[in-house]
């Protein structure tokens, strides 16, 4: 193991390599690319104008672009300060204007029910578009249609940015006449197979990536691009003209966290204007490829082959929500049902719905079978032409009011102002809160607020009487009550499937006790699985993704009530086509499975179960064993749901250990066959279940879920909890007072419900409110396996350091299992020393040598002492990336005494922020004055600082002074002033006067050691002098909300940049990020909102106090954070 460790370091040292290199050739996948998701991210401003006389108009245009105008603030530019990320506008098609120019030309006036007009982005090149639009033409003159003429969109090429100059489309106009279609609908739905089949046809051209049509309709149409709000109307001389007339006007400004933003990801979109990110993006493009073998319509006349892909991962997150919307409404869909159906509002639990409008229940209860939510912050706006709406998420993030004035307009902003109104006029106002949605209905007139658009929607069927008639709930079922295995039985299996006893004693045990995971403080100091001398468990290769600047953690303990972590079982339908057999699956009220309960969906008829056996066979030696049963695994799995299952049980259960038959590590089966399923068509048909026994950490439950598993049943960590519970010490402490009395059930129950907790901060952490939508998601990174591991198991996931072999993975897996078999095998778990440094046991790089060592040459202050030191840490096993690589330079040293001095260099350290609380009042004041002194910074952390701390002193008599007399060794001159001061979760301490004595201010946006959550300081440490600088209650717990939760998207992070400046003119202001996939183009975003200083944290980071899955399991190295953002900003 170790010698494979060693080999894979050079595949490691290349990723660190500041050129970027190009990926290797992948082989052909179906699931979405990471990689390709995170090359695009943004926030927005947005709104729109109608008029509900329908009466086509240049003022509405002009309204719109005045509101545009005041909506800079919501936008980015490039570095050229004057290229908008993007700008636009989604309207009525203008026909007196086109007839203007058709009559120009000698062009008979448009025939408007029978006329579509596109909108195209062609090649820069002549050539090129000049094939391009001979591609064009031939698929609509195929279609039976006539191309009435192509025309140049008039522009003012003077106020377009440096940057959108070079990267700017040739714009033209389409015109044709469809003339087999008379129904309006169906001219729409033309119009779309059309633009289908241009993709298609163009796809292999080289200037594929440069035809893009921002719309294609006879109903609307968008002018958009790469400019700032106010440039938009002189752009496009069109938005000038007062033949330009339009009922409504939809109007997007982009705030695009790329360095390099495109004209095609300007808004609206075809459909809809997007203020958010969809944080659940990967798991809905994978689950949207998996629909295309089942959908189905007669609308489209068996042509449904055409209208695949549904979804592009090289797309922003708006653009594949606008596409499974526009699919939704071409196939009959109202765009009021498919926002419901997309974007769900917060049903359960509420009031009024449960009260007034249980029909809206039963819809979303219906489609939540059927179709995972697209979770993350939304504020949308869309219309087809007919209807102009607007909705929020289920959590309501983004600011939406509306108003309605008495001579007929509705307007729509994401915030008030951006319109002169008078007030007397305004006969109706107000805001959308979260999950709520406004309509207008521009053919009658009429304006429907939240729950009369719901409730037309929702009672268009009998949704509520399908659900009686065929959904089905897993009722709960007991827990056993005594153990199924003998104690000798248990440890062999803890053994076979990777227990260690810090697994059992630290993390099983203390869940069944408490009913919670366990916190831990510090940081994980121990190498990355892939760099570790000792085994790990597949888990331990990934870490977790979260939320950070582009959208908010969610609050778990504030914000429960928009949370689920319901799911169904069983085959999901044809999503284009509604009725009864859609409802005919298991709901859960939980992932998390007990024996009884599987044995209940076992026992379903409906299902049809199919339970797949995860072992492999060794007897005919190592290599090759692992792949062919994972193969085997998936031919079995595939075999069944062709024959009628819809559940598939992936099981390591079995009556009797065999040592030539190790288990399948669970994640990879349960990859593979998700995988598998997706690229044959079949995913939709079935559900996948683990019963395994390699589960026992919130962590590994994520893990399961997040690659396809809709359920887990923990049947050994279960054993574990009834094996602790009637243990002899347990007994005794609980009899003697020492520990809270739980009987052997409330064991179990504790233990699911820490799951349950800690799968909520994990899905929170990242912004996800529902784990249907995180099933299959995949918001994990990979560190430490190889490419061929991934393609088979985790496609589309990012693992940039490459890593194990399936063979190595199976060695590794052995590693565990042989420890079962050997007769010399311990009678207890053995300790690897993961989560506290012991002798023998895993490498820290905070080890009690290493601290001796260290303590001993400061007391001594000797030379030989440190070089002992030095020593040591240069013998130090192999920890972390940056000890893979070596220093190359061709230079010629150069002399020391040319060298910066000492005294220079030290001036640019800085410490990590560590809060009082966290650490003692007199270590936090020492090291702020040795950094003074040394001219560098110390960091406040959170939490404010005492007042006293920012004068130097003046009253020092033998080191010692009254303003500070629990130090020793003072000086007059010195100052305990952290120069970085910290504003964090909560805002804690925060004042004016603290932030005006900063040299620099930092915003932490995240926490290495825990990202997307926020502070934990125990009752026990908020003293009172604490409580003071904190402005709270001495003993009461601080828990905070995850850092800068009011931070909804890049403009706020923008606009708390600029106040910070503001307070502080002199003092710089910096962003403390943490290192995950994307963070180049997070980073680059950050830069655009005018932060000084970019901080990026690794995921070994410190905290006073965390749940040990986050300190172990979400968060990259620093050094891929530090080499990808300076990749992204270098390009």
């Amino acid at each position: 193991l170790a010698a494979t460790r060693r080999s894979w370091a050079v595949s490691a040292r290349a990723v660190l390599d500041l050129p970027r290199r190009r990926a290797p050739q992948k082989p052909a996948q179906e699931a979405a690319d990471l990689n390709d998701i995170l090359a695009e991210r943004g926030a927005c401003g947005v709104g729109f104008v109608a008029n509900l006389s329908n009466e086509p108009s240049f003022n509405v245009v002009r309204d719109a672009l005045t509101a545009l105008g005041c909506m800079e603030h919501r936008g980015g530019c490039g570095s050229d300060n004057d290229s908008g990320d993007g700008a636009g506008l989604m309207s009525g098609i203008p026909w007196d204007l086109f007839d203007d120019w058709a009559s120009k030309e000698g062009l008979a006036p448009f025939e408007r029910t029978h006329t579509g007009v596109g909108m195209v982005f062609l090649p820069q090149n002549e050539n090129s578009m000049a094939e391009a639009k001979a591609a064009v033409e031939k698929v609509f003159t195929d279609e039976g249609l006539e191309v009435l003429g192509w025309r140049p969109v008039p522009f003012n090429l003077s106020v377009v940015g440096r940057n959108a100059k070079e990267t700017m489309p040739n714009i033209l106009q389409i015109f044709v006449r469809i003339a087999k279609e008379d129904d309006a609908d169906d001219i729409e739905r033309e119009l779309y197979i059309c633009r289908k089949l241009i993709e298609r046809a163009t796809k292999s051209a080289s200037w594929a990536d440069e035809l893009y049509f921002c719309s294609l309709s006879s109903r609307t149409i968008i002018y958009k691009g790469m400019l700032r709000s106010e440039v938009l109307g002189q752009f496009y001389l069109d938005l000038k003209n007062e033949l330009y007339k339009s009922p409504f006007a939809i109007y997007h400004r982009r705030f695009s966290t790329n360095t390099s933003p495109r004209w095609p990801l300007a808004q609206p979109m075809r459909l809809l204007g997007h203020n958010g990110e969809i944080n659940t993006i990967q798991g809905n493009l994978n689950w949207m490829r998996s629909r295309e073998a089942t959908i189905q319509s007669p609308v489209w006349r068996g042509r449904e082959n055409e209208l695949r892909p549904f979804g592009d991962p090289k797309a922003s997150d708006s653009a594949n929500l606008d596409s499974a919307a526009e699919l939704l409404l071409r196939s009959g869909r109202s765009p009021a049902e498919a926002m419901m159906m997309l974007v769900p509002e917060a049903y359960k639990n509420h009031p009024t719905l449960s009260v007034k409008y249980p029909e809206v229940i039963d819809f979303y209860e219906y489609y939540k079978g059927q179709m995972e939510a697209w979770d993350g912050p939304a504020l949308l706006l869309f219309s087809d032409g007919r209807t102009v709406g607007a909705c929020l998420d289920r959590n309501g993030l983004r600011p939406a009011r509306y108003w309605k004035t008495s001579d007929g307009f509705v307007y729509v902003a994401s915030e008030v102002g951006v319109i002169p109104m008078d007030e007397s006029k305004v006969v109706m106002k107000g805001r959308l809160g979260p999950g709520m949605m406004i309509t207008v209905d521009l053919e009658t007139g009429q304006v429907l607020e939240n729950t009369e658009v719901k409730k037309n929607v929702a009672s268009a069927k009998p949704y509520g009487t399908w659900l009686q008639e065929s959904t089905r709930s897993i009722k709960p079922v007991n827990f056993q009550s005594s153990p199924v295995m003998d104690n000798e039985t248990i440890l062999r299996h803890q053994q076979a499937f990777g227990y260690s006893s810090e697994d059992v004693q630290m993390v099983i045990e203390t869940m069944a006790s408490q009913g919670k995971e366990p916190t831990f403080c510090m940081g994980d100091d121990i190498p990355l699985a892939v760099l570790s001398q000792k085994p790990h468990m597949l888990f331990d290769y990934f870490k977790q993704r979260f939320a950070q600047v582009t959208n908010p953690a969610i609050d778990p303990l504030r914000e429960g009530l928009v949370m689920s972590l319901e799911v169904n079982i069983g085959k999901r339908g044809n999503i284009l086509e509604v009725g009864p057999e859609n409802a005919d699956q298991v709901t859960l009220s939980s992932p998390v499975l007990n024996e009884g309960e599987l044995e209940s969906l076992l026992k379903d008829p409906k299902l049809k179960p199919k339970v797949l056996s995860t072992y492999f066979n060794i007897r005919k030696g190592l290599d090759g064993s692992l792949e062919n049963a994972i193969k085997a695994l998936c031919e079995e799995a595939d075999a069944a749901v062709r024959s009628g299952s819809q559940l598939l049980v992936l099981s390591d259960r079995s009556e009797a250990l065999e040592p030539t038959r190790p288990a399948v590590p669970i994640l990879l089966a349960v990859g593979a066959i998700h995988q598998h399923l997706i690229q044959n068509g079949l995913r939709m048909s079935a559900s996948i279940v683990a019963d395994t026994a390699q589960c026992f950490s919130t962590h590994q439950f994520a893990c399961l879920i997040g690659y396809g598993a809709s359920a887990i049943c923990p049947y050994l960590a279960l054993e574990t909890c009834r094996q602790w519970r009637l243990s002899n010490k347990t007994v005794n402490l609980m009899r003697n007072g020492k520990m809270p009395t739980v009987t052997i059930e409330q064991a179990q129950r504790n233990f699911i419900k820490a799951v349950k907790s800690g799968l909520l901060k994990i899905l929170s952490k990242m912004g996800i409110s529902l784990l249907s939508s995180y099933c299959g998601a995949q918001i994990f990174e990979i560190y430490g396996l190889g490419q061929e591991v991934v393609d088979l198991a985790f496609c589309g996931s990012v693992s940039k350091i490459g890593g194990l072999t399936l063979n190595e993975l199976g060695r590794e897996t052995l590693s565990f299992w042989v420890r079962a078999f050997s007769e010399d095998t311990a009678k207890r778990l053995e300790n690897f020393g993961f989560i506290q440094s012991r002798p023998g046991g895993e490498f820290h790089a905070n080890n009690p040598e290493m601290s001796k060592l260290l303590h001993k040459a400061i007391r001594e202050k000797s030379d030989n002492a440190y070089t002992i030191y030095q020593q040591h840490l240069a013998s130090r096993p192999v920890n972390v990336l940056r000890d893979l690589v070596e220093l190359k330079s061709e230079r010629t040293p150069i002399p020391i005494g040319k060298v910066e001095p000492a005294t220079s260099i030290v001036e640019r350290f800085c410490t990590g922020g560590m809060s009082l609380g966290a650490i003692s009042r007199e270590t936090h004041e020492a090291i702020a004055i040795a950094m003074n002194r040394i001219g560098g910074k110390s960091n406040s952390g959170e939490g404010g600082e005492d007042p006293i701390r920012w004068s130097p002193l003046t009253d020092v008599v033998d080191g010692y002074s009254s303003t500070l007399p629990h130090l020793k060794g003072l000086q007059n001159g010195d100052t305990a002033t952290s120069a970085i001061k910290q504003v964090a979760s909560g805002r804690f301490g925060v004042t004016p006067t603290f932030l005006v004595n900063a040299e620099q201010i930092e915003i932490k946006i995240a926490q290495g050691a825990k990202p997307g959550e926020g502070g934990q300081l125990p009752g026990k440490k908020v003293s009172a002098y604490i409580a003071r600088l904190r402005n709270s209650k001495p003993g009461v717990p601080l828990i905070s909300p995850p850092p800068h939760h009011d931070i909804y998207s890049i403009e706020d992070l923008a606009q708390l940049i600029f106040d910070l400046h503001q307070i502080n003119p002199k003092a710089k202001v910096s962003v403390k990020l943490v290192a995950e996939a994307g963070i180049g183009t997070v980073a680059s975003g950050v830069s655009k909102a005018n932060a000084d200083v970019i901080q990026i944290s690794g995921h070994d980071g410190g905290t006073g106090a965390s749940p040990i899955s986050s300190i172990k399991h979400a968060g990259g190295p620093w050094e891929l954070g530090l080499t990808e953002t300076h990749q992204v900003f270098y390009i």
